[in-house]
């Protein structure tokens, strides 16, 4: 018989290969990283890998999930009532200080992103539920057409606020500051611009659903009065 014990991972697996990509990510070319490298860092068999994780981009996948925990366990309501800039501001810092400890590994890979047009995609995929949450968190929508635009547009300039970040060794980080406050205005300015547009828009939009409406509307009533005249009298 097989001892259960043998088939029962480690505690904590998946934080465990989590670090260990992480760690990796930090010494060497992110693609040059395989399963087994991560799985003996972990100090976890490949079976236990397995069992946590079905790829390495799921791995990358749950750091970037450690990170929205991170912030979002971490939010107040000491900015409630403050401008929205300040709240995003604010919680986007947050998101720098917990991904501080990881920061060559993060660097890592927006390196293998660039080099690589799948993972970029993929990684534009993850960083835009993060991105949702940011916004939720600052008390700002992220619903319909303007909510997509806010999110990919957030998550382009935080790309950039990254590249700065990744340079800036001041304590505290004033140039990153800076360029987070540069990119939240411009960001600002932008989505106003599309908030007046879509405001505009609404009554065309209301316009054109009725204009297609109305031709199925009236083919509607067209079949049910051929149904009705169709239908056997009923005795008198």
């Amino acid at each position: 018989m097989t001892d259960a014990s043998f088939a029962k991972p480690p505690a904590d697996a998946r934080g465990k290969i989590v670090d260990a990509l992480m760690e990796l990510a930090a010494e060497r070319p992110f693609e040059d990283i395989t399963i087994t490298d991560i799985a003996a860092r972990a100090g976890v068999g490949l079976a236990d890998f397995r069992d946590a994780f079905p790829s390495k981009g799921a791995v990358l996948a749950a750091f970037n999930k450690r990170i929205d925990r991170a912030v979002l366990s971490g939010a107040s309501d000491a900015l409630e009532g403050e401008p929205v800039k300040e709240r995003l501001f604010d919680v986007l810092m947050r998101r720098l200080d917990a991904m501080a400890p990881y920061r060559a590994g993060v660097r890592a890979v927006a390196e293998w992103a660039r080099r690589d047009p799948l993972a970029a995609t993929a990684l534009n995929r993850e960083g835009l539920n993060s991105m949702r949450f940011m916004l939720e968190s600052a008390g700002v929508s992220a619903e319909g057409p303007v909510g997509a635009l806010k999110l990919q547009g957030l998550l382009i300039a935080f790309g950039r606020v990254l590249d700065v970040w990744f340079e800036d060794e001041e304590p505290g980080f004033p140039a990153t500051m800076a360029a987070l406050d540069k990119e939240l205005t411009r960001g600002e300015t932008l989505v106003g611009r599309v908030e007046d547009l879509d405001r505009m828009a609404s009554p065309l939009r209301a316009l054109a659903r009725a204009l297609v409406a109305a031709p199925f509307a009236a083919g509607r009533r067209r079949q049910r009065a051929r149904d009705e005249d169709m239908s056997p009298a009923e005795d008198v």
